[in-house]
């Protein structure tokens, strides 16, 4: 339950510099309010009261309410009108999807002579038999009854009719009395078995000791079967019924923020207790981390939110391990090989909006350079270069540019064999002889050379 406290109201007269003496308008709509007090003590100067998807039951403490001119009760627990004489100002009062089921209480807005509109829709009364031809004659201010305007012929017919249909509404009231009292009945009984110990309000969940291991794994399908029920259980339209509603609304919070209390996140473990570190994606992005071999390095490519400001952004790059943190959330990877922090950069795409971070390795490799990609042109030239040194003689490997000396290769190996055997089919060797034909050798012309 809500209570209306001064605060409340300096928190919704924001608009008024949180002034309520001089406030003409407040809303306190849908805050589980159940009564209506103080407002007549500290607004006076009050023209405008929304106090609609509340849970008041009973108008009260608004007559002194000089300068009101507009009252919203709509969705409430109103059973009556009542207490309203005061508000001379009255000139619309809303009363829809209510439980007004005394249709005679409208008679003591008699004496508010600016009230021009009413609504009623959606209370009990509006079922009544002459509902609408009792309210115009009994009310001769009202220009307007549920959005409906009364026209000239209309209220002539429902003065001439009243005591005709006056009686018919005392005995439906009579009528409507009686089932609100076995409504309520009904309830108090409802509410009574609920109370009994091992109730929860669905079922009777006394159980032993040794069933309780075997009740808690059953425990939230048992949850979801009662809040099932509960929802689809068909009950009378009544205050009673609104009410339990509520409470079992406010309920169903309550618990879950103790569970939630209960299944509090434990803080984040980023290390092993070893001091290795752990891989972690709090923020569920995609990622691609590779190994560049060709440079030295490892990369990061993090899909970041393309239109995220990079102000949310924060990289850090240790030894073993790179470390993206994306508007609160982690991304922490261990990396299988040493980096260089001091050399790594981060770079954001302005396209896509992804992060990558090159971080180069802290063991260096030396690789040979590869070529270079040549035209066909540079290639053609080249090959021709190439005939002619081959045509020129054996090209010589020069060590020292400047000393125009070459490589002795004649003296690399120490221990030589006395005799060289070439391997078959070799035969270019100038200092290798060429072995002797055999007797039966025939040196037939059309046959082609070996190459």
């Amino acid at each position: 339950m809500t209570r209306i406290t001064e605060t409340l109201i300096r928190k919704r007269a924001e608009h008024n510099e949180l002034e309520i003496s001089t406030l003409e308008e407040v809303s306190l709509h849908q805050q589980d309010i159940e009564k209506i007090e103080h407002i007549d003590r500290w607004c006076r100067e009050l023209k405008i009261l929304y106090l609609q998807s509340n849970l008041i039951p009973t108008i009260e403490n608004v007559s002194k309410l000089k300068k009101l001119e507009y009252l919203n009760l709509a969705l409430n627990n109103v059973e009556k009108i009542e207490n309203l004489e005061g508000c001379e100002s009255l000139k619309k009062l809303d009363l829809t999807v209510n439980f007004v089921g005394e249709l005679t209480s409208i008679e003591s807005l008699k004496e508010n002579y600016n009230l021009k509109e009413l609504f009623l829709t959606g209370n009990p009364c509006t079922e009544f038999e002459g509902y609408r031809d009792y309210v115009i004659a009994t009310l001769p201010q009202l220009k307007w009854l549920d959005g409906t305007e009364i026209d000239k012929s209309e209220r002539i017919k429902a003065a001439q009719e009243l005591n005709v249909i006056r009686p018919k509404i005392l005995e439906q009231e009579k009528q409507h009395r009686k089932k609100r009292e076995r409504q309520k009945a009904d309830a108090e009984r409802k509410k009574s078995a609920e109370e009994k110990p091992g109730f929860d309000g669905r079922w009777y969940t006394d159980i032993n000791d040794g069933d309780k291991k075997e009740g808690s794994k059953k425990g939230q399908d048992f949850d979801l079967d009662a809040e099932k029920e509960f929802w689809d259980e068909k009950v009378p339209f009544t205050p009673e019924s609104r009410k339990e509603v509520h409470d079992h609304i406010q309920e169903t919070k309550r618990r879950d923020e103790e569970k939630t209390k209960k299944e509090e996140k434990k803080p984040r473990t980023l290390f092993a207790p070893d001091g290795r570190p752990y891989n972690v994606n709090e923020a569920g992005v995609d990622f691609t981390l590779t190994d560049d071999e060709d440079r030295n390095m490892m990369v990061l490519d993090v899909a970041c939110f393309k239109h995220m400001d990079t102000s949310l952004l924060d990289c850090d790059v240790q030894t073993n391990y790179v470390r993206v943190l994306m508007k609160g959330k982690i991304l922490q990877l261990c990396l299988s090989e040493d980096v260089n922090p001091d050399s790594s950069t981060a770079q954001r795409s302005q396209i896509t909006g992804h992060l990558v971070v090159t971080m180069p390795k802290t063991k260096q490799i030396i690789t040979a350079n590869k070529p270079k990609k040549t035209s066909n042109k540079e290639n053609c030239h080249d090959a021709k270069q190439t005939d002619k040194k081959q045509q020129s003689g054996p090209v010589l490997l020069e060590v020292d540019a400047t000393a125009k000396k070459c490589v002795d290769i004649g003296n690399i190996v120490k221990d030589k064999p006395e005799k060289i055997v070439p391997p078959l089919g070799y035969s270019n060797r100038r200092d290798i002889p060429v072995p002797p034909n055999s007797d039966d050798f025939v040196d037939d012309p059309d046959v082609p050379p070996l190459l």
